[in-house]
């Protein structure tokens, strides 16, 4: 009588919960390639319909996605700065403080061969202080909800505008249009998907 083979071992359930996450690239010259979500306090990557989106609106309203220049001042994952890359943009600048995130963004940049993308380590608003003025076309800004950083970043992110820049915000609720011209801001766009609520905002000229 032969033994019945061993079944398999099951797959611990932590270390199921271990495996990696990751989103994808949605459009672009590295359309379908994937980005890693690592286990990080706070990080939370724009969901897919909401960069698929955004990514309209910004073909819309900035067709000339060869000549724009990228700034993500809470890069995270990198799907916003990456994302824009993918789809032509000559510069892209990408501010993450965590080391950990720090080293998946350069080894996301290595993999994709991503020459035009600059990773700056360091805190979003020192680092947006030693950059020049009006050198970026649209300012990327995803903070965590609870951080309070949402509206010095916004006005740290006009003085780094170019003429007709755009800033995208990520918020846990709607920026109501008037709270936006309070900040000299008018709201382009706007739109909700679950509990992300996500914008483009132009500075007013006076």
């Amino acid at each position: 009588m032969t033994r019945n083979a061993r079944p398999p071992r099951a797959r611990p359930a932590a270390a199921a919960a271990r495996a990696p996450q990751q989103v994808r690239i949605i459009g672009g010259a590295w359309r379908r390639r994937p980005i890693p979500v690592g286990d990080a306090a706070g990080l939370r990557p724009s969901p897919d319909r909401v960069r698929e989106t955004l990514f309209n609106w910004l073909a819309h309203l900035r067709p000339d996605a060869h000549a724009l220049r990228g700034l993500d001042l809470f890069a995270g994952t990198g799907a916003l700065g990456f994302e824009l890359a993918s789809r032509g943009a000559v510069r892209v600048v990408l501010v993450e403080r965590q080391p950990k995130l720090l080293q998946q963004l350069r080894a996301v940049q290595a993999r994709l061969e991503a020459s035009q993308v600059e990773i700056i380590p360091g805190e979003a608003l020192a680092v947006a202080a030693s950059l020049a003025p009006a050198s970026f076309d649209i300012v990327f800004l995803d903070p965590p909800f609870d951080s309070g950083l949402l509206w010095p970043a916004i006005e740290a992110a006009r003085t780094l505008l170019a003429a007709g820049g755009l800033i995208y915000a990520e918020t846990d609720a709607l920026i109501a249009p008037a709270d936006a011209a309070a900040h000299r801001l008018d709201v382009l766009r706007s739109a909700r998907a679950g509990r992300v609520c996500f914008h483009l905002l132009q500075p007013r000229i006076a």
